[in-house]
């Protein structure tokens, strides 16, 4: 067997045991790994994307979500809908995430206040927000709120 057929076996295995309710995926447990999630849906956006990563109490991602779409200089985020989402899908944490098309990361006094009512609104509910990352254009660009000590 190829070492393309083996990945493709395991990935459709993988497949076969989420559907059963076998699998679950592997905890999001380092930066490193968030960043990655992050990376691979909100690089190379035209516009601004905000995100959400609904995860587990072991810090398995249930859902990535793009829940918002602004323009190519920002997007209006509702915690409401967040929250929402976050009670549908039973989660116990959050990772937040944003694009900025321009490729600057450094986060804005909004980004700030929106990552505060987010915190806010979900600690009402029993959710943590374990972070939040602007995406640019590279892997290595993205800024994390927690490391920055800014949650």
């Amino acid at each position: 067997m190829t070492k393309y057929e083996h990945a493709a076996v395991s990935k459709a295995v993988r497949i076969l045991e989420a559907r059963l309710g076998v699998y679950q995926d592997p905890p999001i447990c380092s930066p490193e790994r968030a960043r990655e999630l992050v990376f691979l849906h909100l690089a190379n956006k035209l516009d601004e994307h905000f995100a959400v990563g609904f995860l587990n109490n072991r810090h398995q991602l249930l859902s990535f979500e793009l829940l918002f779409r602004g323009t190519v200089d920002g997007a209006s985020v509702h915690p409401r809908v967040v929250v929402r989402r976050s009670l549908e899908l039973n989660s116990a944490a959050v990772l937040l995430a944003h694009n900025h098309p321009s490729g600057v990361t450094e986060p804005s006094q909004a980004d700030q206040r929106i990552t505060q009512r987010l915190k806010d609104a979900l600690a009402l509910v029993d959710v943590r927000v374990l972070d939040h990352l602007i995406v640019g254009s590279s892997l290595e660009g993205i800024v994390s709120f927690a490391e920055r000590g800014l949650l």
